[in-house]
């Protein structure tokens, strides 16, 4: 009997090779490959049959097209995220840690949507039945009708999907799930491979959503390779810190919607409730305001948050720190260069620290002259006034720039009571908003001069 030849498989592109090597030869990655035996030829002709549809060509232009009609889930965070709902024929990708909450908001999801009259399929490979129906007891979830079965054999799973014809199925998770037709472990790269493209052409032809769940690896990212996610039409991510009640799903790929959404979710007793006022999780609760401290408007998709950029000046040493969470630490240095060079603040012998309220990114440059106010705020040891918030660009050479979609972000600010705003001049409104007084500037010296007026 032939020995099994064994081949190296890269789990970020899915290249092989016919001996372990440190770099993987297709994608460059750095310890990437993993050892499994390599597939025979399978006796079962036309493999990938089902995944190959005869198609006609046609002229772009006389092809119908309307635009996907969305199924709400009940969920008002979710929608938003997935760009008002989930479309017919869609597959979504979800990922986020082991413990964080996916399997529970789309539990969730799929309750809400069967008591909205929609059929529904929840498919577990990690738990039984059993544990299934006590997390939705768990949930508050009483007499819920949702079907669900506990299977990882991918032709068990499309039979039963042909079969039901649901209109949401959730396969929990992606990893779990195995072909007959391949002889590897369940997770390896070739199985979660073909599973996902053979669930994702089940999709497309029946018209049923399917929403996969992807484990992640140590750094974070969806384990398996990158192709699971060019396979699918939505990407989201869940993330969040464990010492914290609040979660965030970002969509960093949707064919149906904008990227870069975000849906903001508490996590209580009762499952995962959507937050809708997120900006109150981002900003400090100071009875007085205090020195070093600015808010400022960021976008995150479509929706403008309300963020507490804080930031501490301290003496330091011969060899000064710099040290940023939330933001760019190469950004702060050349803000406290143009700083010292264009306002005449230097900070050369001090210690900064500069610091994102509440655990949230801000990758965008629009937070530049917050930044710079919080960083002068506590070098002076004086507080900016309270309700005062500021946002914009700030260039090398000093200027301020404007930031995308300036008015929204100060109605924003307006509708949760702050008052006092300096922005850049082209994001100055032409019409005043009601109890806020915007002071327009064009460079950073004139800021400077602004909120040193102020107090």
């Amino acid at each position: 009997m032939a020995k099994d030849k064994n081949i190296y498989t890269c789990t970020d592109c899915g290249g092989t090779s016919p001996k372990w090597l440190g770099k993987c030869p297709a994608c460059g990655a750095w310890n990437t490959l993993i050892e499994s035996v390599a597939e025979t030829a399978s006796p079962v002709k036309n493999r990938f049959a089902s995944l190959a549809k005869t198609a006609e060509v046609a002229v772009l232009a006389d092809i119908d097209a309307v635009d996907m009609a969305r199924t709400p889930t009940g969920h008002e965070e979710l929608d938003r995220v997935l760009g008002g709902g989930i479309v017919e024929g869609g597959v979504v990708l979800i990922g986020g840690d082991p413990g964080i909450g996916k399997s529970t908001l789309l539990l969730q999801a799929l309750d809400a949507l069967q008591r909205a009259g929609k059929k529904t399929l929840y498919v577990s490979g990690e738990e039984s039945g059993a544990q299934v129906a006590l997390r939705a007891r768990r949930l508050g979830l009483d007499q819920s009708q949702v079907r669900v079965l506990a299977e990882i054999q991918l032709e068990k799973i499309l039979g039963t999907l042909h079969a039901q014809q649901p209109d949401v199925a959730v396969i929990d998770s992606i990893q779990t799930v195995y072909s007959d037709q391949l002889t590897s472990a369940p997770g390896s790269v070739a199985q979660v491979r073909e599973c996902a493209a053979h669930l994702t052409r089940a999709a497309k032809s029946s018209g049923t959503c399917i929403v996969l769940v992807g484990h992640v690896t140590k750094e974070g990212a969806l384990a398996g390779p990158r192709v699971l996610e060019h396979m699918v039409d939505t990407v989201l991510y869940f993330e969040g810190d464990t010492h914290s009640s609040f979660r965030l799903v970002r969509a960093i790929k949707n064919r149906f919607g904008a990227v870069n959404e975000i849906g903001v979710f508490a996590m209580t007793e009762r499952g995962l409730k959507g937050v809708s006022n997120p900006s109150a999780i981002f900003l400090s609760q100071h009875s007085e305001p205090v020195p070093g401290s600015c808010v400022m408007v960021t976008l995150e998709g479509s929706r403008p948050l309300l963020v507490e950029i804080q930031a501490l000046v301290d003496s330091g040493g011969p060899s000064p720190r710099r040290l940023s969470v939330g933001l760019d630490r190469d950004r702060l240095a050349m803000l406290l260069a143009v700083l010292h060079r264009h306002a005449g603040v230097a900070c050369m012998d001090q210690d900064v620290f500069v610091n994102a309220v509440g655990g949230v990114r801000i990758s965008e440059p629009a937070a530049d002259l917050a930044v710079m106010l919080a960083i002068t705020s506590s070098l002076r040891g004086k507080p900016l006034p309270k309700g005062f918030f500021a946002f914009g660009e700030v260039g090398l050479a000093g200027e301020v720039r404007p930031a995308p979609r300036g008015q929204e972000r100060l109605r924003e600010a307006a509708k949760l009571g702050f008052s006092v705003a300096v922005v850049p001049k082209a994001n100055a409104p032409k019409k005043a908003i009601e109890g806020l007084t915007i002071h327009a500037v064009e460079r950073v010296e004139q800021a400077m001069e602004v909120v040193r007026g102020m107090g």
